[in-house]
């Protein structure tokens, strides 16, 4: 007796059993609920990159004398990003510059030589041994000076490095150094991308990865800016990730404002269809953490308390609560129950 005066035998929330009704209101709109197929997805998250992204580093050693941009700055390809100390790299010009002008003039003696010593062969006024000697010192008068070229050619590649320019257009991100400090050959200065090319990289069980392939469409969604679009996938990666065993998918499509390398992304993968109970989103009535909808039975309507799946548009799906056939009262009036 005492259970049954402290309610324990009457639920406190109605579920599938009807609490006490009103008769339909002349002029609602009802509906029959039936069961139609609803497309699944299953969501594997990733990150934004660049598909195009260059670190920018030096090839020699010297001082920072000039750094010409910042972090996030966009550049253009050619500009120039950072210069370095180039005083020993032009003296190195110069001196290969000289060597050329003695090589040349080595060049012409030896040529003249040359030509002597093939006039006075034909006279037979000398042997064919200085003849030959003449034609060898001729030979290396030209490698000499094909020689100098090539470290002019050597020193003006050395003397470019000490001005760094951006490799493409892009955004500077990752900026690690400044004015006075010491490059070091293979050292990063800047990291740069394009960002008119970014790409959603995603971790995809294998299960699934392995039915996806290149130039197949699929939804995409950034969450940040609340931002969906249909994408196309541009690579698989054919290797699983030991760990998580999970291929990487890449997918590229439109690109909204404000879109960053490193945002965080999302993919719906197809799994085909599932039956659902679609209402539309005026049928609902929320209190507090319930949700509930108006059944028309008999003549009368009959409040449901009922459990909500995923949003279609105006539509709602009802995971539990209401039975396909049933009827429901879909515009809210003065006559729902209280």
């Amino acid at each position: 007796m005492l259970l049954w005066a402290a309610g324990i035998f009457h639920p406190k929330v109605h579920g599938l059993a009807d609490p006490p009704s009103r008769t339909i209101p002349q002029g609602a709109e009802l509906v029959a609920l039936k069961s139609v197929d609803i497309p699944r997805y299953e969501t594997a998250v990733g990150t934004i990159q660049a598909v195009h992204e260059a670190a920018v580093a030096s090839k020699i050693l010297a001082r920072i004398e000039e750094v010409s941009v910042t972090a996030g700055q966009k550049v253009r390809a050619g500009e120039v990003l950072v210069k370095l100390q180039d005083q020993d790299l032009r003296a190195r010009l110069g001196q290969v510059d000289s060597n050329l002008v003695a090589a040349q003039a080595r060049q012409v003696q030896a040529q003249s030589e040359f030509q002597r010593a093939n006039s006075l062969l034909a006279q037979s006024a000398i042997s064919q041994s200085e003849y030959q000697s003449r034609e060898a010192d001729l030979r290396s008068a030209n490698a000499e000076v094909q020689r100098a070229k090539q470290s002019i050619e050597e020193a003006r590649i050395q003397l470019s490095f000490a001005t760094i320019a951006a490799p493409f257009d892009g955004i500077i991100v990752d900026k690690q150094v400044k004015a006075g400090d010491t490059a070091v050959p293979g050292q990063v200065l800047f990291r740069i991308y394009d960002p008119t090319q970014m790409q959603l990289v995603a971790q995809v069980r294998e299960s699934l990865a392995l039915s996806l392939k290149p130039g197949q469409s699929i939804n995409a969604s950034l969450d940040a800016l609340k931002f969906e679009t249909q994408a196309t996938i541009s690579e698989v990666v054919p290797q699983a990730d030991s760990a998580t065993h999970s291929f990487e998918v890449k997918v590229k499509g439109a690109l909204p404002e404000g879109i960053y390398s490193g945002m965080f992304g999302r993919l719906k993968l197809p799994l085909g269809t599932e039956p659902a109970i679609l209402v539309p989103q005026d049928s609902i009535t929320r209190i507090g953490q319930l949700a509930m909808v108006n059944i028309a039975q008999d003549g009368h309507v009959r409040r449901r308390n009922v459990q909500l799946g995923r949003e279609y548009g105006d539509q709602v799906q009802i995971l539990a609560g209401v039975r396909e056939g049933e009827v429901l009262l879909v515009r809210k009036t003065a006559a729902e129950v209280r």
